[in-house]
């Protein structure tokens, strides 16, 4: 019934919304007589900012259309290399007519980035992949709003997303490297570790971001209230089914407009402040901070549905059983083992401001990973940076890129031994179900 109402109420303000629009500009635009009276920028400011507050935000795209190479612009184009039900796998491909840096392209590392499934469109990482591709070719996975599948596709569970990005890396290679940011760092860890105990070839290397491998340590606001409710408490006060206007109709699903308040909520204040210095600059006619403030908004404020299994497996399985660190993480009938995980070099990222992933919650995977010698694990804590500054941003270009950037050169130079094929571990996902046909 919530979601019901709530799609009501974003009925109802849509047409003032658009009518807060339109009446800002035109105490706005110069041309207009209602711009040259008393607190006509007051007004204008005050609508716009209504306009903000009431309208809905859609998916934003990615805009990367060119990026600099070795100080040479070349162009990108946004392809899909697989799609499935719930995703999408997104390849980044560069082109230019510069044989010198086409031939540098070629031979530069192919990069897996998995997005979180927590709330936000896969865009939230736009800047990871813009400084990603300067150096690599570069794939992402693209989550779909659980709200937009039909019934027909079946539920999607936390071991379907393990499934996901088992085909997505072999899809893209075994050669590639995989980067994982915030949510995925868990189940990209029980991805592979499976690959490993089936003596597949897992990755040249694996670098996680600011996730909750360990959510004992440290915990946050995030954490504790994951920790401190009852499964059944989720399962009966977020979770509701998707209304008549979609495709997934009838969904179960844990919406996005919950999650949104949930952000929110976490830092009342500093929106608060955040929106009465945009109306300010609105008013002193400052563009480029206003401009920055929309940017950051129309992503910020975009999110999408998850499916209702996917998001109680992980309450369940990362934040009340702890099953990974615990040793008890049961997928397709086989236990996730980290340790059996040894021709993956592995580098883990953490800010140090985070209050998302609390200090040393992805610096655990170390202790998990075992078999991966010493001298091929890399830990690296971002001084100041918050949980979005370890992906975006400047503390992201100037001090983190540069670490992942290294660390990825490294391993597709010399990547580390890879196991012999092993036969299957008993219990194990069947091979006719690891991949999946993409959809028409």
């Amino acid at each position: 019934m919530l979601y019901q109402l709530y799609e009501t109420q974003r009925a109802l303000l849509s047409p003032f919304a658009e009518f807060a629009s339109a009446s800002a500009k035109l105490y706005s635009h110069p041309l207009s007589p209602f711009a040259h009276t008393p607190l006509s920028h007051r007004v204008s400011a005050g609508l716009d900012l209504m306009h903000r507050l009431a309208k809905e935000y859609e998916k934003p795209a990615f805009e990367i259309t060119s990026v600099e190479v070795d100080g040479v612009d070349v162009a990108v184009q946004e392809l899909v290399a697989l799609e499935q039900s719930f995703c999408r796998l997104l390849r980044f491909k560069r082109y230019t007519d510069d044989s010198k840096v086409l031939e540098k392209m070629k031979a530069q590392p192919t990069v897996l980035v998995v997005a979180p499934l927590s709330g936000h469109h896969s865009t939230l990482l736009r800047d990871t992949v813009k400084q990603l591709l300067k150096d690599h070719k570069v794939y992402i996975t693209d989550w779909t709003d659980a709200r937009m599948v039909p019934l027909e596709a079946g539920p999607f569970h936390l071991d379907d997303y393990i499934y996901y990005v088992q085909d997505f890396i072999r899809h893209v290679g075994e050669d590639c490297h995989v980067i994982s940011v915030c949510q995925p760092t868990v189940p990209v860890l029980a991805a592979i570790s499976l690959m490993a105990s089936n003596g597949e070839t897992t990755p040249r290397s694996m670098t996680m971001m600011g996730g909750p491998i360990d959510a004992r340590k440290s915990p946050t606001a995030v954490n504790n209230l994951a920790m401190n409710k009852s499964y059944s408490w989720f399962e009966n006060n977020v979770i509701y089914r998707v209304p008549t206007t979609y495709p997934g109709a009838g969904r179960e699903v844990y919406p996005g407009f919950l999650q949104h308040t949930g952000f929110v909520a976490m830092n009342p204040d500093r929106h608060l402040s955040s929106h009465y210095d945009y109306f300010l600059d609105l008013i002193r006619g400052d563009d480029d901070n206003v401009e920055s403030h929309r940017r950051f908004y129309d992503e910020y404020n975009a999110v999408l549905d998850m499916p209702a299994e996917y998001y109680l497996d992980t309450i369940k399985t990362v934040f009340q059983d702890f099953a990974l660190v615990n040793g008890t993480w049961d997928v397709g009938g086989q236990l996730v083992r980290p340790q059996d995980i040894s021709g993956t070099a592995l580098l883990t990222v953490e800010g140090e401001l985070d209050d998302i992933s609390g200090a040393g919650q992805t610096k655990a995977a170390h202790e998990l990973c075992s078999g991966i010698a010493a001298k091929d694990q890399v830990h690296y804590d971002a001084i100041g940076a918050g949980h979005y500054g370890i992906f975006s941003g400047r503390r992201w270009r100037e001090k983190v890129y540069p670490v992942i950037r290294d660390f990825i050169a490294k391993y597709d130079a010399a990547p580390l031994h890879k196991p012999a094929a092993a036969k299957r571990a008993s219990g194990s996902r069947p091979a006719a179900r690891r991949t999946r046909k993409p959809t028409e």
